[in-house]
């Protein structure tokens, strides 16, 4: 009789299962299991332990590792991030020492910081020593939902030592918001638009820190004004050919082009009081239009068709039978024959244009893009006499066609133009002033 297995070799098979054959063991197949399936959770289970584990660890070597190189802001958005649930769990221990170290030196540095650029007399430190004061402050905002922050081993919270700095973010700001509001001023004095450009983006960050400041609208919309280029677009019409206005139109329509910019401002039509900077002129140099023309080509073609049975006849002319005696049948053979008169209606357009552009500041020409478009109109269509049937099926579409009126000159004009204005568009996007 077998004799039970002791109980530390279930406790052996429990926490071994790699050296204890379940087999061997004397115990119900129920009880195996049973077992078995403790087993495998307990391995899942620690399996999932162990990788949160190296997450974890992986967490605050990066969170050390960003705080020794001096990125103390992304340590302390780190360790927020990983303080925001579960806070007061031991695994959660190393961030707190993290962000409380980060905090401290991040502020020391701030402050060093505002202190080394309060000692520059150059106004162009005022916006670094306001954005600190912001960062100082906002970093406590940051911080403060978590608080207490518990070190368990010292049995005390964590030091954040919080200053107020609403007195200095203000006096800072209007600092910064005066020296803003005069250089723009001292900017729009001048006539170079890059000024106007300057004045215009600080103006626009003053309004953005301090709404409503004087009269920063007013100067806003002059900086604007100020700093704009202005394009004249025109054609000239250098052929003897008319050129349709519905072309020149569509040509000149600018919306289509989606050019306007923030600096930039294309005018099809010269505005009053506006004084141009540039000029893209559409010089139509040549128009060539091929005489209207119609080619005729005769086709002639024949094909055998099957037309019924017939009785198969040998060489001296009487009839095959078939191994029955019946006489046999075969297909009798027809040839059809067609005649195709194909006719061709063809006409053509060439376009060559030039693309100037134009400073007028210097009445120089800065680059010039030739281009050329052609349009060609053809229609093909057929007649016939005979059986259609002696010819390919390709050809039924054009039996079904007739001659049509050949388009106008200025039809053809207009037609180059669309593959015109596809090109120019182009050339003008890609060359933006």
């Amino acid at each position: 009789m077998n004799q039970p297995k002791p109980l530390y070799s279930y406790l052996m098979f429990y926490f071994y299962p790699n050296n204890v054959d379940l087999l061997q063991l004397n115990c119900t197949t129920t009880f195996k299991k049973i077992l078995l399936f403790k087993i495998l959770t307990m391995k899942k289970i620690i399996l999932l332990l162990s990788f949160l584990i190296l997450i974890s660890g992986c967490g605050v070597k990066q969170t050390r590792t960003l705080l020794t190189t001096g990125n103390y802001d992304e340590a302390i958005n780190t360790a927020i991030s990983n303080l925001r649930s579960n806070k007061d769990k031991k695994s959660k221990q190393d961030y707190i020492y993290l962000i409380e170290e980060a905090f401290a030196k991040a502020k020391d540095r701030d402050l060093n910081t505002i202190n080394l650029l309060q000692k520059d007399k150059n106004p162009v430190v005022l916006e670094k020593i306001y954005n600190t004061y912001l960062q100082l402050n906002q970093r406590q905002e940051n911080i403060k939902p978590l608080l207490p922050l518990k070190l368990m081993k010292e049995g005390r919270n964590a030091k954040f030592p919080f200053s107020s700095y609403n007195t200095e973010i203000t006096e800072s700001k209007k600092a910064l918001s005066d020296y803003l509001y005069s250089n723009s001023k001292a900017l729009l004095l001048t006539s170079d638009k890059l000024n106007a450009r300057k004045a215009f983006e600080d103006l626009t960050y003053l309004d953005q820190i301090n709404p409503n400041y004087k009269n920063v609208v007013q100067l806003l919309n002059e900086a604007k004004s100020k700093g704009l280029d202005y394009v004249s677009v025109l054609t000239k019409n250098e052929t003897n050919q008319i050129i349709p206005t519905n072309l020149l139109n569509d040509l000149l329509d600018f919306n289509t082009y989606n050019l306007n910019n923030k600096w930039t401002v294309y005018h099809n039509q010269p505005q009053k009081g506006v004084r141009y900077d540039y000029g893209i002129v559409i010089n139509f140099k040549q128009i060539n239009i091929s005489p209207e023309q119609i080619k005729q080509k005769e086709i002639n073609k024949e094909k055998s068709i099957k037309d019924g049975v017939k009785t198969l006849l040998d060489s001296k002319g009487k009839v095959v039978n078939d191994s029955l005696g019946n006489p046999v049948k075969v297909d009798n053979l027809k040839t059809i024959r067609i005649k195709i008169y194909e006719f061709s209606q063809f006409k053509s357009c060439q376009m060559t244009v030039e693309t100037d552009y134009v400073d007028y500041r210097t009445n120089q020409l800065i680059k010039s893009f030739p281009l050329a478009s052609e349009f060609i109109f053809e229609n093909r269509y057929a007649t016939y006499k005979g059986d259609k049937r002696a010819c390919e099926d390709t050809y039924y579409s054009t039996f079904e066609k007739r001659a049509i009126p050949f388009p106008s000159n200025e039809q053809m004009v207009y037609d180059t133009g669309e593959d015109l204005k596809a090109k120019l568009k182009d050339i003008i996007k890609r060359n933006q002033i």
